[in-house]
């Protein structure tokens, strides 16, 4: 799958993000285990709605992080792996 920043990303059925207060950090959980994340991962998959589109997601990840080089790449590499992963599905 070719991304682009208006794909919108949600989570798969059965797939959710949370505080794990045992591993002290944010996972994803599904029906087979658990990920666990680092804060940028987590930062990112904070913002998964259904209704916000990739771009969207770059954009308040630019606000919140002024400066950062090369952030919409990034969150496109990281959205396809977590679709890899099939943590995340997406609507065009």
């Amino acid at each position: 799958m070719t991304l682009t920043p208006e794909h919108t990303p949600v989570f798969r059925r059965g797939y959710r993000m949370q505080w794990e207060p045992v591993q002290n950090c944010h996972v994803i959980l599904y029906p087979e285990g658990m990920a666990r994340l680092n804060v940028s991962a987590a930062a990112i998959l904070a913002l998964v709605d259904g209704k916000t589109s990739l771009g969207a997601i770059v954009a308040t990840l630019s606000d919140r992080f002024p400066g950062a080089e090369g952030l919409e790449e990034d969150v496109l590499t990281f959205f396809q792996r977590a679709y890899e992963q099939k943590w995340v599905i997406f609507h065009e």
